[in-house]
């Protein structure tokens, strides 16, 4: 792949995020972003394009025309104060009091659980789906801690039995640390009963190259970080999983990377598009890694599983479903590609 993508010195800048090494800009969260990016083609997947009119193809399981990872970051496990108060206040728009009495009764309680992880796994059954579920292992007094890792070994271990994948979500500092995400990587291990594989960062906070490098020195197999938080699309022209390049060390990175595509609140919060136009933005998106024999990766995070949300999350499901995807989780996705040989 890499001495392919060489022979277009513009596609290889693209490919490696060449700009990236060099350009000061980030944003409070010390994220390389969008608006800084002098590639305007986000919407395109530019690399993978190059490779697959060079001859590049992946085959999936079942001849599946092209792939979705399906991932879910677990911040939150509790509902937050402002949390409960809505739930109030629209069990009371919709006139359902017996609701709003449990949500009344639930403000008094410093923990209501948030799990929510069932009705994601039979969501996804009910279209031949499996994903994975990204936890954070953080210790109580760092920065977003809401929940102890050990006190969802049970919802974990029925994640595992029922198929399913569980990663790591790095907290907000563990991106440049790797002693503190070895460290992540032990605790969610002892309450998963077995090696994690898989990685995201918080925040999508990530530096190129050298969180790659660290994930690979702790001893993971991928890391789903590589997408941006201000747009959806292909942050380095790749609906491919690929194996990274180290510019400076001028060698590979032994780490997959399967870029992340489609977050859901970059949807609404960061784009701040309507649901027409982001379902509109969503099908473009997955038509054109359709084309590529590529794979999307979907970022919904268990926060988003309700409503309107929870439907268009539904309706990519279905959308997929109905084109003959793939649906699987990062881990599925990785090991079919190291057997296939084409990475």
């Amino acid at each position: 792949m890499h001495d392919l993508l060489r022979r277009d010195p513009q596609i290889w800048d693209l490919f490696t995020r060449k700009e990236e090494y060099s350009n000061p800009l980030r944003d409070q969260y010390d994220r390389f972003p969008y608006y800084a990016s002098k590639d305007r083609g986000i919407f395109k997947p530019k690399a993978s394009q190059y490779l697959v009119g060079n001859g590049y193809k992946v085959e999936y399981p079942d001849d599946a025309p092209f792939a979705v990872c399906l991932t879910h970051d677990i911040d939150t496990a509790y509902k937050s104060i402002p949390s409960k108060a809505m739930s109030t206040l629209l069990a009371l728009k919709h006139g359902n009091s017996s609701a709003a009495f449990q949500s009344v009764a639930q403000m008094r309680s410093k923990k209501v659980p948030l799990f929510n992880f069932t009705e994601i796994m039979d969501l996804e059954e009910k279209y031949g789906a499996k994903g994975t579920f990204f936890f954070m292992a953080e210790s109580s007094g760092e920065l977003d801690f809401n929940y102890d890792i050990k006190d969802l070994e049970p919802e974990i271990g029925n994640i595992i039995d029922r198929g399913y994948e569980v990663g790591l979500h790095g907290g907000h500092n563990t991106y440049l640390n790797p002693e503190e995400m070895h460290h992540k990587k032990e605790r969610l291990e002892k309450v998963a009963g077995r090696s994690v594989t898989g990685y995201r960062n918080h925040y999508l906070r990530f530096r190129v190259p050298d969180t790659w490098e660290y994930i690979s020195q702790v001893g993971f197999k991928y890391d789903s970080t590589l997408g941006y938080a201000d747009c959806v699309g292909f942050r380095n022209g790749m609906c491919h999983p690929f194996r990274p390049y180290d510019l400076q060390a001028g060698r590979e990175i032994d780490i997959l990377e399967i870029p992340l595509t489609i977050m859901d609140c970059t949807l609404d919060s960061y784009m701040r598009l309507d649901a027409v136009r982001a379902w509109e933005l969503t099908q473009q998106l997955i038509d054109v890694t359709e084309r590529c024999h590529g794979v999307i990766t979907i970022l919904w995070h268990n926060t988003y599983m309700e409503g309107d949300r929870l439907k268009f999350y539904e309706k990519i499901l279905r959308h997929c479903k109905e084109k003959g995807a793939w649906m699987a989780s990062g881990k599925e996705i990785c090991l079919s590609l190291v057997k296939s040989q084409v990475i």
